[in-house]
């Protein structure tokens, strides 16, 4: 009979994974202080990403030191944002944000990816027409009823666009603005909801592709590998996936 992965075996695992999610926050903080001034309060994109890194239990040393480095210490300054555009399976746009200090290998890195899996990379604005920057705020709402409604009521009251509600997920739209995406998050919190995330991302529009049977898996298998890239900071596309769970019921 067979033995799974022991326990140290598990824990490396979750050690590789966790740093994999450290290294991609770290650049994203150096861009961001990059991008502004290096004090949270007054850079609402910085701010988004000390977010972010706190909730993923990142010490206050470790952000401090990104921080700095993206003010110019310690090769901070050598670290750049490219965006990358290209296909999926079965016709599927993807949106490939990157934060890299060799172009060289990342470009390649994204280049084999995609190859590997039945994609290819597209010339810039290939794909991005098929997508529109927005702000965007996340709140659990637990598929309560009252509080999704109050959701939308304080959302539109702090000039959302939108309010789209699924699966006890409400998700606020509002002007493509990190300023006005730290106010939503701020007056939505000061009334009392969980705010999950906020930032500014790419969303697909008009209908979504639903890959299905061999490019479904090749999909899958590409939104990981992408993932697994340190220098890969965001992946956008307009594929409709099967829950996560799906497998499992």
């Amino acid at each position: 009979m067979g033995r799974g992965p022991s326990i140290e075996g598990r824990k490396n695992a979750e050690d590789a994974k966790r740093a994999k999610v450290f290294t991609k926050l770290i650049r994203e903080i150096t861009i961001a202080t990059r991008g502004g001034v290096p004090i949270p309060a007054e850079n609402p994109r910085l701010r988004a990403a000390v977010d972010k890194a706190l909730s993923a239990n990142m010490t206050r040393d470790t952000i401090d030191r990104a921080i700095k480095r993206g003010s110019g210490a310690d090769g901070g300054a050598d670290m750049h944002e490219i965006r990358y555009e290209g296909y999926g399976p079965a016709g599927t746009a993807l949106i490939i944000d990157c934060v890299t200090d060799n172009q060289t290998r990342t470009v390649a890195d994204v280049r084999a990816a995609l190859n590997k899996l039945g994609g290819n990379m597209g010339t810039t604005n290939s794909v991005a027409f098929q997508f529109t920057r927005v702000g965007q705020v996340v709140v659990h709402t637990g598929g309560d009823a009252g509080v999704e409604s109050k959701l939308e009521e304080a959302a539109i009251e702090n000039d959302a666009e939108d309010v789209v509600i699924a699966n006890g997920v409400g998700t606020v739209l509002l002007a493509a603005d990190p300023i006005a995406v730290e106010a939503m998050r701020k007056a939505l919190a000061a009334a009392g909801f969980k705010v999950d995330s906020s930032d500014v991302v790419m969303r697909p529009n008009g209908p979504l592709v639903t890959p299905t049977g061999e490019a479904l898996e090749h999909f899958e298998k590409l939104l990981e590998r992408l993932d697994a890239l340190d220098d890969v900071d965001e992946v956008y596309h307009n594929a409709l996936l099967p829950p996560e769970d799906a497998d499992q019921e």
